[in-house]
């Protein structure tokens, strides 16, 4: 799909969304349906798509041990078989938790990660994929910390971790309220993913809406944080008692609360339902890959398919005692007279 099409496609429809919230609070006074209601089946879509996904991908069979790997695997005694070609090649349970581990906490295939280009004269060039690696590790962890500074509004007392990462956060404290760095650390990192996929020739052709989207709407969901913390002041008291209100089960709609929350709440909301029916969900189905999660003990365990069909081998001996006479006929030799 061309590119202006698949960018302009999935920018109007996050610009669509924050206008939906807009119409919806600003001129008809919706806020019960924004505030309470969206968010409620939001999470309600959520849990039962990651749930259908997550029993959908361990229903699929694999018989066979499939790990992606580049290194060797354990064979004779005299083959080196050191700690690297142990996680990047398990042959046991305890070293595929090892690799699991550094997969999930730090991307270590991302790290080692290299890609081919052809240079002048079709010279083949190998080049570091580093700072896709520390986009991805900025993304992720940045992204993890604001959810986790969120707590503070679904908690009361809040826990005591969370105002540990509050205060790491804005430890570069110069203006009020504090700057938390997280922030705008996703911001920057949203945007160079973004525009890795648009820059990119390789990247660009294979890049559809629904890879342009979520960018599109976890940068809609920065800047209207941004906008609600630093710019367009919110009640933060009224704020918190809408969001307790909905974890308790008991849901209230506090009146003074700005357009701008429930301008960022509809978009949470939104990604949330979103989340589960996209790429997203390799959250979860890291864990379920079987090139990730199994070791690669062929050379120790012969791995049968257990769904096989028994076989009914025809032997020599029994194809030539069917056939012997032919056979001689035929001049070819046989083992038996």
């Amino acid at each position: 799909m061309n590119i202006i099409i698949s960018l302009t496609v999935s920018f109007l429809a996050v610009f669509g969304l924050v206008v939906i919230a807009f119409v919806g609070v600003w001129g008809a006074h919706l806020e019960w349906l924004f505030g309470v209601v969206i968010p409620y089946l939001a999470v309600i879509t959520f849990f039962i798509g990651i749930v259908y996904r997550v029993v959908q991908w361990a229903k699929c069979p694999v018989p066979f041990r499939i790990p992606s790997t580049c290194a060797q695997q354990k064979s004779l005694p005299w083959i080196k078989y050191g700690y690297a070609e142990k996680l990047d090649n398990p042959v046991n349970t305890f070293w595929v938790v090892c690799r699991m581990i550094l997969e999930v906490l730090c991307f270590r295939s991302l790290f080692r990660n290299t890609r081919l280009e052809f240079g002048s004269g079709q010279e083949i060039k190998y080049k570091s994929a580093k700072w896709l690696w520390l986009g991805a590790i900025a993304f992720h962890y940045t992204f993890l910390i604001v959810l986790l500074r969120h707590l503070r509004f679904f908690t009361e007392p809040m826990p005591f971790f969370v105002k540990i990462i509050e205060n790491v956060d804005g430890f570069f404290q110069m203006f009020l309220p504090t700057v938390y760095q997280s922030g705008f650390i996703l911001g920057a990192a949203v945007t160079y993913l973004l525009l890795r996929r648009i820059l990119d020739g390789k990247m660009r052709y294979i890049s559809l809406p629904a890879d342009y989207f979520p960018l599109f709407m976890i940068l809609g969901l920065v800047t209207t944080g941004v906008l609600m913390r630093y710019v367009l002041k919110a009640d933060i008291v009224s704020i918190k008692e809408l969001t307790l209100g909905l974890v308790s089960f008991k849901p209230v709609v506090p009146e003074g609360i700005s357009v701008i929350f429930y301008i960022h709440l509809f978009l949470v909301s939104v990604f949330f339902a979103y989340f589960p029916f996209s790429k997203l969900t390799h959250m979860a189905g890291v864990f379920l890959s079987p090139t990730r999660n199994l070791s690669n003990n062929t050379r120790i365990v012969r791995h049968i398919n257990p769904w096989n069909n028994p076989v009914k081998f025809h032997t020599y001996q029994a194809y030539e005692d069917e056939f012997r006479e032919k056979m001689k006929d035929a001049g070819l030799p046989v083992d038996k007279e």
